[in-house]
Order: structure tokens, then C-alpha cells, then sequence
């Protein structure tokens, strides 16, 4: 008997039918209490929200039901439909199929997981190329950590999508073949196309039934395309039945074998395909006696069964070749490092030290964690963080780090080196321009701009050095939206993923194009951006107006509103003479705000202070070749400290760009008076109105500057003011305090 429970949320008899989804998932489970809630969970978490799901139980005798239930109760997009008495898998999802109303069917069994973008990713490509069946590439990972997770698919597909044809399709689930087994895959499939097949599961299998079910689609006409995107996580666990074979199920194997060779017609290149997957059930069933009977200490009749059949003893090889490895690995025992505290950071980012905002900030937040007593690491995938440079030096600010590890590079002391030893390359070329700069020669036009690596797409070499690593982690923390789609790879469910965003990377493209400027890191529009974010529990936003923002695309996310912190001074200073001082890394909102400084304001202050001198900090000194007379352009210095104490103001002329800057909060903290744009005080001008001058025209801008100049009494009482604020509005506890208590209740 089956058991309807969503019919009460579906309207009264009579009741017009709800609209069809994109997508029914369908999910068999048989006592699958230890891992349904997360697999569903992973389901729930798709950026394709128009999906349903549908749990057919099967005759569970754990508490299943009760966890979906509860899990339907909240989510209406959930259905369960229970069974008295377990008839195996294939019934089970035949159910689910009888009652699916989704133009397309997914397959995800109960004790596995998907990646948020799954189905979104799998559809749409899908449909692009007309496949009736889309499958994905697998990543395995065994549940005791005692195998290191690693693809199915990969070296099959080698990283581009691939029709498969029937013949090739039924090679591929050779038993104990070397090639991967395509019949593993969780495959989505054109329902309509379905229907018209004809084709159900065979329920007498307990095994291989996506298999067969496929074989018989494709037989009558489906399309199957393969595709690398590797985003299901197939669980490995000792109760798991799908990877176990004893002689039972081999003999409902060979009977099924038997039974498609009958229905379906048989050409000659198919029949030689399901020769060899008959040769090799039958070789299986023979090495299973072999097994049992060594068990039993049955020598003889183990040895008879090994003359008889050759093909089955040989398939001894394969145990005693596995046994030999894990002699050579040592026990196995499991690698799981303690969730209890612990934050893994995915960052792609060349993070040493506080030598840029982004680093800062990131940094920042990390103190604030460490003083609460959690244990953190970085954790970086890629090995472009290393971009032209063959090494990098991490400065004491990484101690907050407990491990540093980048993927492509050892560690050394407090040096990370790159592997590649094409990185060296780059770096001598990279050299040998700067050189050639400085000489005023030609430039040779060998070294192009190191790509921004913190948007850079992620291989899956990046994604299973993540699910090896981060694995058991209390909470991830992404830095930057575009590492949200990483923390899955954690392959730790309960672990809650914070993204930082820095920056609402959508909205700086106007604002860009209004100055007839190119921004330098990567764009993004808002739909894209959203969907990122919304991949994490909670985004952890720098400013408020931003926060707005992401609050109103994703009304049901949380949204953490964490400025810079920082730590004032004793007293304000007036600074030495006519001395100005800007500081800023080599980014486009950073270039073009100076030159707007350079053309429009600079001018008009020299005319008014003549022996007004600009100092430049920073790897924003770069992007200039000349300067007008009174800019001295330092590049990156080691301690800003003395160049603070120096200053009589500090300027952010900034015209483009998102985010909160940094620096006008590192100005703050120091006693400066400082003249800003309202793009540089965006989501905290209110808060700095009465402690920091602001202009975005070029002559109120030159006149706040020199009046400043002009009164050290000025600068001073602006100074305090601005520590007086620092003090109220940016302490860590005033900035960090529901960032760390979220994450800290999460993790431990």
C-alpha cells in the first residue's frame, strides 16, 4: 500500500493541479536515516528552485519516514510516499515515476549528495544540445575518510562532454572492467521521452537497476550525453549495497542480461558489447564462489572453480592487489579531522599579510575568530594564487593561521613555493619588463597581465584538493562569492558555509562606464552574483548598502553586516606641513580615482599650496609612467605607520568601485583628517558625516584639502573626531561580534 502525505497541502478533491515542475527528483530509500536529512538538505539547497522531490520508502524500518515528514512539513516541495514492505529499488522508484510531474526526472539516492548547481547546470545543457538523458561525473568519497575522494568519470570524458552511444554505453558496465562504469551515474532524463520509450525499472534487480533502465532507453531511441561537471557525491559506507556483489545478485543480473537480449533488437555491434558484460557477470559469479570457499576454507573446491573458469581466478588478482596496497598505505584508519572548532578559509586570493584591503579585511575577521578560540586554516585550491610570482613570503600576520596550505606549492619556513617551474619563467620575463621600463626601452611584450585568480574557474583537480582537505571542517568560510560553489566539496554538510563578499561586484559596471573606464578584476551581473552568494548560509557584507542589496535579491538569506575594524590611536596629529598622502594597491577604482586627482584636483591645490607635496603608497604606483610635479610615488612600503604619522591629510578620491575602502577606515583609526568621495564613503557616509570632509566635485574637493592644509587646529579636532567614531562605530567587538558569535556556534 502506498501512502500519499502531501495530499492534504495539495488542495481539496476537485482542486485545480499545481504547475509542473522543471524538474522531479526521485529518491528510493531504505532504512537511510543516517544520511536522507543532508541528502535532501543538498536538494533543497539547488539554485533550480522549480523542482520537486518525491521519497518513495521502502519499507524503512529506521526512523526515515519520521526525518521526512518533518522535512516535508516545512518544504511543500518534498512528497513521500511510503510502502508497507521493501520490494527493492527499482519498484521504489518506479512509484516515483508513476507520480512524477516534472518535465524532466533526476535520480539521487538517499545516502548521496549534490552539488547546488546540479540540476541548473545539467538541464540547461541538456536542453542546449538536445540529449534525452544528461549523466555527470561522479565524485566518490567513502564516508570513513579511508580512501581519498577521486572522479569516475575524468579520464573517460577528459574534461569535455561526449555522446554515448548504446553499444558503448553497455561496454562500459563491464563488471571489473579497467573503464569507468557508466551505469554508476545518477542520470536526468526527459520524462516525455520516457513515457513514449515505454520504459520502467526492472524490479526484480537489486542492483544495476539505473543501468538497465537506461540500456532500455536508449534502445528505443534516447540520447545519452555525458557530461564532466562533476557535481554528485556518491557516498561509499559499509551498509551501501550498490557496491557489493554476491552470487544473488549476480544471478538477477544474468537473468535481466538475458531478458534484454530477448526484447531488444540486437545489432552486431551491440551484441558484441553485451558479450563482454556477460562474460564478465558470469566470470564475477565464478570468482564469488572462489571467495566463498577460501572463506570457508573450501581449498580444493576453490581451486576446482578457478580451473574450470580461468577469467574468474583471475579476478583474484584484484583482491590481492587491493590488500597489497592498503599493506603498502598502512592501516586504515580514518583521516577526519575534529569539526569542534575548526574554519577552513577557501581563498584564491595571494593572501601574506595585510598588503591590500581585501587582504586586510580577510585578516581581520580571521583575528576576530582566532581570539574566540577557533582553529583556523587556509586553504588554497589553485594554484594561480602564486599568479607571475614563484614564491611567496607569508609576513607574522599569518600566524593567525594554524595551517597555510596552497594547492601547487610547499611550504618552507614562512616561504610557499610554486611547483611549477613555469611560474619562474613568467617571473624572470615579468623582470626583465620592469627593467626594460626603467631603461626607457621598448617593452619586449612577452608578459601579458596574470588573470585575476580569484574569479579564475576552478578545475576538478581544484575541487577534489578541497573534498581531501577540507573535509570534517566546523564551517567554511569562501572568500569571495566566487568560492561558494568550492564549499560543497567539503563534502561536510553541517558544516555552514559564510561567504565574505568584499565587494557587490554588479554594481561597479555602471559606475565604470560612466568614466569610460575597464575595471580590473571580473564582472559580474546581479543574477549571477545573487546566485552565488545565495550558495552560502550567510554572507558576511562590509557595508550596508551593500547588505541592502543582497537582503532584498535573497529576502531569505542571512545577511551579516561586518565593517573593517580598527584600532584607533592615542591622540590625533596634525601631521608635518603641506603633506598629503594616498594608499592603494594597483587595482582600476585605485588608477582611475587618481587621475581624476592628477587632472582636476591636484591643479587648483598647488596653485593655493605650492609646496603641497602628494605621497603615493602602494602597488598603485605601478599603473603610472609620469606624475605632475609634487607627487613622489613610493610603491609598496613595509610600514604604512610612519607615512600616517606624517601626513596632514589623507585623500580617497575615488570615483568608481563597491565595497567599503579600507583604507578610509585605516585613516580613521590613525587620527587623519581626511577629504573623500561619496563613492569612497558608500554604506558609511552617515556614520563619517560629522568626522571626514566630503567632495565629488573637483573644486570643493581641492578647497576642503587646502583648507585643511591651512589649520593644523582643523586637522586636529577632525582627527579626534574620527577617533572618537573609530572607537564607538569600528571596534572589533562593535564590527565582528555577530559575525563571530554565528560562526563560533556553528563550528564548535
Amino acid at each position: 500500500m502506498i501512502d500519499l502525505v502531501e495530499e492534504a497541502r495539495l488542495g481539496a478533491a476537485g482542486a485545480a493541479p499545481p504547475r509542473a515542475p522543471r524538474v522531479s527528483v526521485l529518491m528510493a530509500n531504505h532504512n537511510g536515516s543516517a544520511f536522507i536529512a543532508d541528502a535532501l538538505a543538498s536538494i533543497q539547497r539547488q539554485t533550480l528552485r522549480d523542482l520537486e522531490v518525491i521519497v518513495v520508502d521502502d519499507g524503512s524500518r529506521d526512523d526515515s519516514v519520521a526525518i521526512v515528514r518533518r522535512l516535508a512539513a516545512l518544504d511543500p516541495r518534498i512528497r513521500l510516499l511510503e510502502r508497507d514492505r521493501s520490494a527493492g529499488p527499482g519498484a521504489a522508484r518506479n512509484a516515483a515515476l508513476a507520480v512524477a510531474r516534472g518535465d524532466w526526472v533526476a535520480v539521487v539516492d538517499s545516502d548521496d549528495l549534490i552539488h547546488p548547481e546540479r540540476l541548473k547546470t545539467l538541464l540547461t545543457k541538456a536542453q542546449a544540445d538536445g540529449a534525452d538523458i544528461a549523466v555527470d561525473d561522479l565524485l566518490i568519497f567513502s564516508e570513513d575518510e579511508t580512501a581519498p575522494p577521486r572522479a569516475l568519470l575524468s579520464r573517460m570524458l577528459g574534461g569535455a562532454p561526449r555522446w554515448i552511444d548504446l553499444p558503448a554505453f553497455v561496454r562500459s558496465n563491464r563488471l571489473f572492467g579497467r573503464e569507468p562504469v557508466l551505469g554508476f551515474t545518477k542520470p536526468l532524463i526527459r520524462r516525455e521521452a520516457l513515457r513514449l520509450a515505454a520504459v520502467a525499472y526492472d524490479e526484480a534487480l537489486p542492483v544495476g537497476e539505473d543501468y538497465d533502465l537506461l540500456a532500455r532507453a536508449m534502445a528505443r531511441g534516447l540520447r545519452l550525453r555525458a557530461y564532466p561537471d562533476l557535481t554528485y557525491f556518491y557516498r561509499k559506507h559499509r551498509v551501501s549495497i550498490s557496491h557489493r556483489l554476491d552470487e544473488a545478485r549476480l544471478e538477477a543480473m544474468a537473468a535481466n542480461a538475458a531478458r534484454y537480449r530477448a526484447e531488444v533488437e540486437v545489432s552486431p555491434t551491440l551484441d558484441a558489447a553485451l558479450s563482454v558484460r556477460e562474460r564478465s557477470i558470469t566470470a564475477a559469479r565464478g570468482f564469488v564462489r572462489i571467495v566463498a570457499d577460501l572463506k570457508r576454507g573450501a581449498i580444493l573446491k576453490a581451486l576446482r572453480t578457478g580451473l574450470r573458469s580461468p577469467t574468474s581466478a583471475a579476478l583474484l588478482t584484484i583482491v590481492v592487489g587491493d590488500r597489497l596496497t592498503a599493506l603498502a598505505r598502512g592501516p586504515a584508519t580514518p583521516r577526519r579531522t575534529s569539526a569542534a572548532g575548526r574554519v577552513v578559509v577557501l581563498s584564491r586570493q595571494r593572501v601574506i599579510g595585510s598588503t591590500n584591503g581585501s587582504s586586510t579585511y580577510l585578516l581581520s575577521l580571521c583575528r576576530a575568530l582566532k581570539a574566540r578560540g577557533l582553529s583556523l586554516e587556509f586553504l588554497g585550491p589553485s594554484p594561480g594564487t602564486f599568479g607571475r610570482w614563484p614564491w611567496m613570503r607569508l609576513t607574522p600576520e599569518m600566524a593567525v593561521f594554524d595551517r597555510v596550505r596552497v594547492r601547487g606549492g610547499w611550504r618552507v619556513g614562512d616561504l610557499l613555493i610554486a611547483q611549477d617551474p613555469a611560474v619562474l619563467g613568467s617571473a624572470l620575463l615579468t623582470g626583465l619588463e620592469r627593467l626594460l621600463a626603467k631603461l626607457k626601452l621598448k617593452s619586449s611584450g612577452w608578459v601579458k597581465p596574470a588573470p585575476y585568480a580569484v574569479s579564475a574557474a576552478a578545475a576538478d583537480v581544484d575541487r577534489l584538493y578541497v573534498a581531501e582537505r577540507a573535509r570534517g571542517a566546523g564551517a567554511i568560510v569562501a572568500d569571495y562569492a566566487f568560492l561558494t560553489p568550492l564549499a560543497p566539496y567539503a563534502l561536510t554538510p553541517g558544516a555552514p558555509c559564510f561567504v565574505v563578499m568584499h565587494d557587490l561586484f554588479s554594481s561597479r559596471t555602471a559606475s565604470f562606464a560612466a568614466v569610460g573606464a575597464t575595471d580590473s578584476v571580473a564582472t559580474l551581473d546581479p543574477e549571477r552574483e545573487f546566485e552565488l552568494l545565495s550558495q552560502a548560509d550567510a554572507v558576511v557584507a562590509i557595508q550596508e548598502t551593500e547588505a541592502a542589496a543582497v537582503s532584498a535579491a535573497n529576502p531569505n538569506q542571512k545577511v551579516i553586516v561586518a565593517p573593517l575594524a580598527a584600532t584607533p590611536v592615542a591622540a590625533a596629529s596634525p601631521g608635518e606641513g603641506p603633506l598629503l598622502l594616498f594608499v592603494g594597491s594597483n587595482t582600476a577604482p585605485n588608477v582611475v580615482g587618481l587621475r581624476w586627482f592628477f587632472d582636476q584636483v591636484w591643479p587648483t591645490v598647488r596653485a593655493a599650496q605650492p609646496e603641497a607635496v602628494l605621497t603615493v603608497a602602494g602597488n598603485v604606483s605601478r599603473a603610472f609612467a609620469t606624475v605632475p610635479p609634487g607627487v613622489r610615488m613610493l610603491g609598496p612600503v613595509p610600514d604604512l605607520d610612519p607615512l600616517y604619522a606624517r601626513a596632514a591629510v589623507v585623500v580617497s578620491p575615488l570615483t568608481t568601485g563597491s565595497g567599503l575602502k579600507i583604507k578610509v577606515i585605516e585613516a580613521l583609526g590613525r587620527g587623519k583628517a581626511m577629504v573623500a568621495t561619496s563613492v569612497s564613503l558608500q554604506g558609511v557616509e552617515e556614520l563619517l558625516r560629522s568626522c571626514v570632509l566630503r567632495a565629488d566635485d573637483p573644486d570643493l574637493f581641492a578647497a576642503h584639502v587646502v583648507g585643511l592644509l591651512a589649520s593644523a587646529d582643523r586637522r586636529v579636532a577632525q582627527g579626534e573626531a574620527a577617533l572618537d567614531r573609530v572607537r564607538r562605530s569600528f571596534s572589533p567587538e562593535a564590527c565582528y561580534g555577530e559575525f563571530v558569535e554565528a560562526i563560533a556556534g556553528d563550528a564548535s
